[in-house]
């Protein structure tokens, strides 16, 4: 039996990867903070289904020895490196603990794993922040990276920390360069999520505002379960390669809005206020991702359309704010 250590298990990405590894026959393991064990409730709600076929290990991504001590206890033959200080900021506000999360936990796994068990594949999650600012749309491998967030640079340095330990000391490890992927397990501070949610809110009589930035604003959306899919087909490969996930279709923050609302029977121009607070600096060439490379040599694609996925996170927060949880 395949065994798994997935950081991050309990978020959005991490929680759908668990269940996929499981359906596959694999021992998952899990490393969470020790706050998410204190308050399982609401830190490892993810993971509520499955919570008696995984094994959590607490450990930070900032001690380099508690994550030395998981790998030498787990022996992964995968590890997906998935957890991150993932809020997108552009005025590189607490930028430090920013850098040094993400890029001295990523160091400290491929450290450990070089030296226990340096046969095991290694995932690191990138993201489509680290091309920044294009000139070119849409981007694929070798579009030149030009961040403009500190989350960006961080997840370059690591992406570059990863083909180093690939290039130097034979790892197995690749970089996914993951663009925007929604579900109802989104954080509640993402856009997506608070559109979803607030529509369900004002439907049942909770909210009457939702105030947004820039409904102009272009994203390229998936859906989380199909870029997990993608993760796991990485590892499987001969060969380790980095590979952009992407749905390769922009669309607005206005069409996201107004499906949301749909969904619930309301005219989103009823309810949505635009508020200076949430606009960001605009986009001269959007960030939408071209996936040919995976789609060609691990027959991958994005199979769920964007108003399915609205849909699905809208009747979610429905049923979450009626009370229902299943």
């Amino acid at each position: 039996m395949k065994k798994a250590l997935i950081t991050g298990i309990s978020g959005q990405d991490g929680s759908y990867l668990a269940e996929l590894l499981l359906t596959k026959g694999y021992e998952v393991h899990g490393v969470v903070r020790r706050q998410a064990v204190e308050d399982p409730s609401r830190q490892l709600f993810n993971l509520e289904t499955i919570k008696d076929r995984v094994v959590l290990h607490t450990a930070s991504l900032d001690n380099h020895l508690s994550l030395y001590k998981v790998i030498r206890e787990v022996q992964p033959d995968e590890c997906y490196h998935l957890a991150a200080s993932s809020f997108v900021s552009y005025s590189f506000d607490d930028e430090s603990s920013i850098l040094t999360s993400n890029f001295n936990g990523t160091h400290y796994l491929l450290a450990s794993i070089k030296e226990i068990i340096p046969e095991c594949r290694f995932f690191f999650a990138g993201s489509s922040e680290m091309f920044g600012r294009v000139l070119s749309a849409p981007q694929n491998e070798l579009t030149p990276f030009n961040p403009r967030s500190v989350y960006g640079i961080s997840k370059l340095a690591s992406y570059h920390l990863v083909r180093n330990y690939r290039n130097q000391y034979g790892i197995f490890a690749c970089t996914g360069i993951l663009y925007n992927h929604e579900s109802p397990r989104r954080d509640f501070k993402f856009v997506t999520r608070k559109v979803t949610s607030t529509a369900a809110k004002i439907k049942l009589g909770l909210e009457n505002k939702l105030y947004l930035g820039n409904l102009e604003a272009l994203r390229d959306w998936g859906y989380a379960p199909d870029y997990v899919d993608a993760m796991w087909l990485m590892l499987q490969r001969s060969a380790p390669e980095d590979y952009v996930i992407a749905s390769g279709t922009n669309h607005s923050v206005q069409e996201f809005v107004d499906c949301a609302f749909r969904c619930v029977g309301l005219d989103f121009r009823d309810f949505v206020e635009l508020d200076q607070r949430f606009y960001r600096e605009g986009e001269t060439v959007p960030l939408c991702g071209n996936s040919y490379k995976i789609r060609e040599e691990l027959n991958w694609k994005s199979e769920r359309k964007l108003e399915d996925i609205i849909k699905e996170m809208v009747e979610n927060d429905l049923r979450l704010l009626s009370g229902d949880r299943l």
